[in-house]
């Protein structure tokens, strides 16, 4: 792989290149990126979607779209710093194109903004749902009425592949969706796979997938025109583009250090824990006067957590640079904080949160109910969608569909796409929507 292919700025429906030395710098493309998901309503609806704690009364409980901010705000940090180190190391890259540090931060600060944007309702246990419905659940009777990757693509629900549909489906009176520069889309495709085959290989490319059947030529026409790498084998496959590794290192360094954070100051974990495990990925540059001089739990944890933050964005900039060339070559196989020397501290601190905070009984109870909600929507919508498919509605399926956004597709040939339309659609709700929508179907609420 080479970076000026790998930097495009075309956009889907492009029929002329566009070239960085051309553009405007107030209004740089990579930048119209960043603004074009900040200001789509898909991701608004992510102010009221899990992060961690399911429908949290608490206001400084993490978002999904506080995370998002926080994520995009690393990665811009994380790529400008690699992007310096890179024009440094390629000239041309400024001298004959025009490319700046700073379009790769601002490339991997709008992939990092985007990157949950995909997500449905109740976090990861939302997939699961999903998931859970297709294998074992209602979903099940599909099965032998889809392609094998068809199936595969709702059994294993991806976050992920939603937002990768998101961001480039078209629309009426919006083709190509968002329009989002192609090195903006390679940069946000962690997994650049199929769902078939399951984990082919060890790669941490290979660990998900990324897109749809339905997305499968939106997919390979971004991925050959930034000139990834075709892995072996008739399944589509490719190496990721290498700025999708500090996407994920700033998803990676957010989600260790905030979601830890989060957890102390909501009494899952205690104080005590954070000066031992932050501090010895700080040790190097903590002030012992300026920690014990704040007088708040919170701005203790503050300062710790500040510090970590940007020690993490430098060792990671770090592993990038020094496996430049592998990474070109699609042969660095794992995420970049893998190779961290901090690798054991990052590891206890997730340990400590996955038992304290993921395991809570306020997380577990409300995933439980995450489920049912879920579980209900689509089997209620999916039941209604195909009625209506087959001339078979009654008047409760036509109700339910009046309810439907128009940019729904109603009118789909293929049960594979009345069915991802479904899980689009219950995808698209935040928490809130999702427990009314299930409310209203139970009776429970007008």
């Amino acid at each position: 792989m080479n970076w000026e292919q790998l930097l495009s700025l075309k956009r889907y429906g492009d029929t002329n290149k566009r070239l960085r030395k051309e553009q405007d710098d107030t209004r740089l493309g990579f930048e119209v990126d960043y603004d074009r998901v900040i200001f789509s309503a898909a991701f608004r609806s992510l102010q009221d979607k899990t992060q961690v704690i399911p429908l949290s009364q608490t206001d400084f409980v993490h978002t999904r779209l506080t995370h998002s901010l926080e994520v995009s705000v690393v990665g811009r940090s994380l790529g400008r710093l690699v992007g310096k180190k890179l024009i440094e190391k390629h000239p041309h890259l400024q001298k004959v194109h025009g490319y700046q540090a700073n379009d790769f931060g601002a490339i991997v600060a709008a992939a990092a903004l985007a990157h949950d944007i995909g997500n449905p309702p109740f976090g990861h246990s939302g997939e699961k749902a999903i998931g859970e419905f297709f294998k074992t659940g209602v979903g099940n009777q599909f099965k032998d009425q889809l392609t094998t990757k068809e199936y595969q693509d709702l059994c294993d629900f991806e976050g992920n592949a939603n937002g990768f549909k998101l961001l480039t489906e078209s629309r009426p009176g919006r083709p190509g969706g968002l329009r989002l520069s192609y090195a903006t889309l390679g940069a946000f495709m962690k997994y650049p796979k199929e769902s078939l085959p399951k984990r082919p290989t060890n790669h941490i490319a290979d660990k998900k997938y990324g897109f749809f059947q339905s997305e499968k030529t939106a997919f390979s026409d971004v991925a050959e025109d930034l000139g990834l790498l075709k892995q072996k084998g008739s399944d589509l496959r490719y190496a990721r583009h290498p700025l999708a590794f500090l996407v994920e290192a700033a998803d990676d360094i957010c989600y260790t250090i905030i979601d830890f954070e989060d957890g102390i100051n909501l009494g899952l974990i205690q104080e005590e824990y954070a000066l031992e495990f932050l501090s010895k990925i700080i040790r190097s540059n903590i002030k012992p006067e300026n920690y014990y001089a704040l007088s708040t739990k919170e701005d203790r944890i503050g300062y710790l957590r500040a510090l970590a933050i940007g020690n993490l964005i430098n060792e990671a900039a770090s592993i990038f640079m020094q496996n430049e060339d592998a990474i070109l070559q699609g042969n660095f196989h794992t995420a970049l904080l893998d190779k961290s020397q901090y690798d054991a501290q990052i590891k206890d601190i997730i340990k400590i949160s996955v038992q304290n905070i993921y395991q809570s009984t306020e997380v577990v109870d409300k995933e439980i109910a995450g489920y049912r909600v879920i579980s209900t929507l689509l089997d209620t919508y999916t039941r209604a969608l195909n009625n209506h498919f087959n001339n078979t509605a009654a008047h409760y399926d036509k109700l339910i569909l009046k309810g439907w956004s128009p940019n729904l597709k109603l009118e789909t040939s293929t049960l594979y796409q009345r069915l991802s339309s479904v899980c689009f659609h219950i995808a698209s709700l935040s928490d809130s929507q999702a427990i009314k929508e299930y409310k209203k179907i139970q009776g429970i609420e007008l």
